[in-house]
């Protein structure tokens, strides 16, 4: 870059155009006018309504409704609601937020009406009667114990704040409402920034500068992404000796890296916020600057959250949550079969849902799914829904040291530490531990007479641990105690324990909240697996390895996943006579238009009843080759056409005659002698042998992303066995209880082979076995034996070591086997027992290691029968013609009888 003076030099005919530079840079460092809130009024043109007024109706006869269908919570009286109500609704109007209530509840109210799923609440606001009553939340803060002034402070001025989530599939429609009540001029998104943080700006970095991808895709994920912690890459290549090997031993990465430190945390894009919108009272090109996002027809504000909220206008947040969606899918799949289920009325002690949370069995339980949750749900043995809430709140950075101490009083092996008879009511439900920041507040008003107000800002206070705030809080908090006959150094201990657990506390509104929506999902799941499951795999299509442990979390339940149909399946998972039946649209290459399109013909013209039948009635611009192809493999056409080998090798005879059929529909024209393959039931494709099991099985992972109608290591079972190898899932359980080593089996799925700095090559290998996927490392001197072993789709035997990464389990190969060699040995005098349907050479070249060392084999046939047995190390007569194919296939000179 030149410096001033040089540019001053050369622009010195034109000063005014340096002038302009420092004009342009002043206009770019602007701040908004900073302003009170500005509140859009409820009232739209052409009516004028009494905000406060419109409030108290609307909440006095909301909770008249909710007591009615809800009754009232233990302890309490009808005039303990309405003395809550009318205490929070003389806060709310003195604070001018009425209108802000009625907005959020108008449209909460239309998206119910409409049928758009809304969660009972998030955050604080779950602690407001009026909320409560407006159906703005669906809990009963007073059965639950939730404090209004822990959403709303009378004593500190801010804006309430409801987070709501939607449905994300239907949120868009709650969107669009509110543009229309409100305006399209007046209603607008959030801008963002989005930053190069430490994987952004790698891979933006190795795109420009041509890095094969696979191996900027290796380095990103070596950088540990924890959005509620992020990392710097400085950091990042700190703590990874990979990071640091590839950087010294390859010029690339150590270039991608040099630069990617330079541009790490400049703006990368403009976006919109996740959820955010704002609601002006005027058109808001007169309140704030705007901008067009390119892929969307709303509005957005130029200024971030942050400051569009000094700019006076008043954020709404319309969240999407997918659990609302799996929901309701689940309860309209559960609907078809006749039943109805509401939500909002479940029994909260259902005993079939805590047995299932209590075995660990939370696969696709909301907040409850997690290897470490799986784990303290066991532990913690949840009875009731104040377990659930607790538990959510517990597994959390801080809370999480109050875990040994909670479950030791929960099960009787500690007394609980009440602090004080006056504190015990409210922490009897949490076994004396304080969890939530409405007990810090319900303790410092029961003990030292705070009002909630000021008790909020004592938690707030001891949140922040200002020693001058914190020195005078316990003097009040002290002193207000000794005033209620507690002694003074027992007061003292009291606030000093709160304070501690004030750091960690966490919001119970929220906790409760979530908690619910958590029980929802383990009462379908306990009580309707089928559907749940189905709901579940439906909104996780584009994540294979999502959908894998859903499958497997099916056949531990015994729920049958039936395969891929073109006369079956639909564009989602769907429920089929108890099973759950795969959707087309998760295979890969198959397009949402395509399965519809199938659908579509299905149920105008009936089930498809041979290829041809399939072939003349598909639009070919529709279904392409490569959908065609994914099918095949998946096994969707087994019905009509069971060779997927000569199947896929006539892809193109299938589109031919497709095209045909689509140019005579569009001219009007009939084929002369159309149907004749369709009564014959043939169709023109080459002969091709049928694909062996193995082959199959590949095909069927390329398509689906991983084995569904069986593993390659399924028939192997008995072997690893006998050869103390471990599945997975089990493996990777023993290390986080604390084992180190052991044997593993799996085919490999990918080889990624580097260079470490002394210039030595490792590889990174992917394997599958039947419960699971994971990856292993394999260092230069195991690699440089083993590498023709570690071709995709072999199968083999790993000796590992293995050590807990947070909660991943890392593993480094030992030594390798191929299987078939480690069967031979393992088989002597065993029996095996296989299908009359398995080719006699694909047996003996599973049991004799390829062919590749003569082995004695005995077989014996009994005809009619529907098993071949076959038996290694006794003596036995070989037939003739098994003894002419085992010399043809396998190069044997002589096979003996022995």
């Amino acid at each position: 870059f030149k410096s001033s003076a040089e540019m001053q030099a050369l622009f010195a005919d034109l000063p005014e155009a340096l002038e302009n530079t420092v004009e342009i840079s002043r206009r770019c460092s602007y701040r908004p006018t900073m302003r009170d809130p500005i509140l859009p009024s409820f009232s739209t043109a052409g009516e004028q309504i009494d905000e406060a007024e419109e409030l108290r109706q609307q909440a006095n006869g909301g909770l008249r409704d909710r007591l009615k269908h809800a009754g009232l919570a233990e302890g309490m009286s009808e005039k303990d609601y309405f003395d809550r109500l009318d205490f929070e609704l003389d806060v709310i109007i003195s604070m001018q937020f009425p209108g802000y209530f009625l907005i959020v509840a108008d449209f909460i109210k239309w998206s119910k009406a409409k049928g758009i799923p809304v969660g009972p609440g998030r955050g604080s606001g779950a602690g407001s009667v009026v909320a409560w009553s407006l159906t703005i939340t669906d809990l009963d803060p007073l059965r639950f114990n939730l404090l209004f002034e822990r959403f709303l402070n009378p004593e500190r001025v801010s804006m309430p704040d409801f987070d709501i989530d939607f449905c994300q599939e239907r949120r868009d429609e709650v969107i669009s409402y509110v543009q229309d009540r409100y305006g399209r001029d007046q209603v607008a998104q959030i801008i963002t920034f989005g930053k190069l943080q430490a994987r952004a700006v790698m891979r933006d970095v190795g795109r420009v500068l041509q890095v094969p991808y696979g191996l900027i895709d290796r380095l990103c994920k070596m950088i540990p992404n924890n959005p509620a912690n992020p990392v710097t890459l400085a950091e990042a290549i700190e703590i990874e000796p990979r990071m640091q090997e590839a950087r010294e031993s390859d010029e690339l990465v150590a270039n991608t890296i040099a630069v990617a430190l330079k541009l790490e945390g400049l703006y990368r894009h403009a976006s919109t916020h996740a959820a955010g919108l704002v609601i002006g009272d005027r058109p808001l090109n007169q309140l704030v600057p705007l901008y067009r996002d390119p892929r969307s027809d709303m509005p957005v504000t130029q200024f971030n959250m942050k400051w569009v909220e000094k700019a006076g206008l008043v954020k709404f947040d319309f969240l999407g949550l997918k659990t609302l969606s799996v929901l309701e899918k689940a309860c309209h799949l559960i609907q078809e079969r006749g039943t109805n289920i509401d939500l909002a009325a479940l029994p909260l002690d259902d005993e079939k849902s805590y047995a299932l949370l209590t075995q660990g069995s939370t696969i696709g339980v909301f907040q409850l799914e997690s290897s470490g949750m799986k784990d303290l749900i066991r532990k913690a043995e949840p009875t009731n829904i104040e377990d659930i809430i607790a538990l959510v709140a517990l597994y959390r950075p801080g809370p999480m040291e109050n875990i040994p101490k909670y479950l030791a009083a929960k099960h009787g092996r500690e007394a609980p530490e009440f602090l004080h008879e006056m504190v015990t009511p409210i922490v009897e439900d949490t076994y004396g531990v304080i969890i939530y920041q409405e007990q810090v507040m319900s303790i410092a008003q029961v003990l030292s007479g705070y009002s909630l107000g000021e008790a909020d800002l004592l938690r707030r206070a001891m949140g922040k641990k200002i020693k001058s705030e914190m020195d005078q809080q316990k003097s009040r908090f002290v002193e207000g105690a000794v005033e209620r006959n507690v002694d003074r150094r027992q007061a003292e201990v009291i606030f000093e324990l709160v304070a501690k657990f004030a750091g960690y506390g966490f919001n119970k509104a929220h906790s409760a909240c979530y908690g619910v929506i958590a029980y929802q999902t383990a009462y379908l799941k306990a009580n309707f697996p089928v559907e749940f499951l189905a709901a579940s795999m439906t909104f996780d299509m584009g994540n294979t390895d999502k959908l894998y442990v859903f499958k497997q979390e099916a056949e531990r339940m015994g729920v049958e996943v039936k395969p891929p149909s073109v006369n079956h399946s639909h564009a989602e998972f769907m429920v089929e006579e108890g099973a759950i039946r795969y959707a087309l649209a998760a295979l890969k290459n198959v397009g949402r238009g395509a399965v519809e399109h199938i659908v579509d013909l299905r149920e105008q013209g009936g089930a498809f009843t041979s290829l041809a039948d399939f072939s003349r009635r598909i639009n070919p611009r529709l279904i392409n080759k490569r959908a065609l192809e994914s099918l095949v493999r998946s096994g969707a056409f087994d019905e009509i056409w069971r060779n997927r080998a000569q199947l896929l090798a006539g892809v193109e005879t299938i589109l031919a005659m497709a095209n045909r059929s689509e140019t005579e529909r569009a001219c009007g024209q009939n084929d002369l002698f159309g149907g004749a393959e369709e009564k014959s039931g043939e169709f023109p494709l080459l002969d091709a042998e049928p694909w062996l099991h193995m082959q199959q099985l590949s095909e069927e992972f390329d398509a689906i992303g991983f084995y569904l109608s069986g593993h390659p290591l399924d028939e192997y079972r008995t072997v690893l066995e006998r050869c103390g190898v471990k599945l997975w899932s089990a493996f990777a359980h023993s290390v986080k209880k604390g084992a180190t080593a052991g044997k593993l089996a799996g085919t490999v799925i990918y080889k990624q082979e580097r260079k470490s700095r002394q210039g030595n090559r490792f590889a990174f290998v992917g394997f599958s076995d039947p419960t699971g996927q994971f990856e292993a490392v394999i260092f230069a001197d195991t690699l440089a034996t083993v590498r023709d072993l570690l071709e995709p789709g072999s199968a083999i035997i790993l000796t590992v070591e293995a050590s807990l990464d947070g909660e991943d389990v890392k593993v480094r190969v030992q030594s390798v086997e191929p299987l078939d060699q480690a069967a031979v040995k393992a088989a002597a005098g065993l029996k095996i027992f296989i299908r009359d349907d398995a080719p006699i050479d694909s047996i003996a070249a599973r049991l004799t290691n390829g062919g590749r060392s003569p082995v004695k084999l005995m077989v014996m046939v009994d005809h009619g029968a529907r098993l071949v047995e076959i038996d290694l190390g006794h003596a036995f007569t070989v037939s003739p013609q098994i003894k002419g194919a085992i010399k043809a296939i396998h190069g044997v000179e002589e096979v003996q009888d022995i």
